[in-house]
């Protein structure tokens, strides 16, 4: 049997809900060794003007750290495009 993997309006909007309630962007991967050189790797979140408490990983790889802090941009960009996508569709 196949699933259904659309993603409906409601679930959309769930998504962008999370998205919107976590603390806001950019966020930022910092890897000691990499980008600093002394404590821990870290997710700096908010900006130099509006600084957010930074996000330390527990068990997670550098990859995953990655992954989060580009999510914090990623997916409002991919909720705009699908929404788009979903208007051109739509309009057709």
């Amino acid at each position: 049997m196949q699933q259904n993997n659309k993603i409906s309006d409601d679930e959309l909007n769930l998504i962008k809900q999370r998205c919107d309630k976590a603390t806001k962007g950019p966020w930022i991967s910092y890897v000691e060794g990499r980008d600093h050189s002394s404590g821990s790797n870290f997710i700096m979140t908010g900006d130099e003007n509006n600084r957010g408490d930074d996000i330390e990983l527990i068990g997670g790889t550098i990859d995953d750290q990655e992954f989060i802090a580009h999510a914090r941009q990623d997916i409002p960009r991919l909720i705009n495009e699908i929404k788009r996508l979903k208007k051109l569709i739509v309009d057709i």
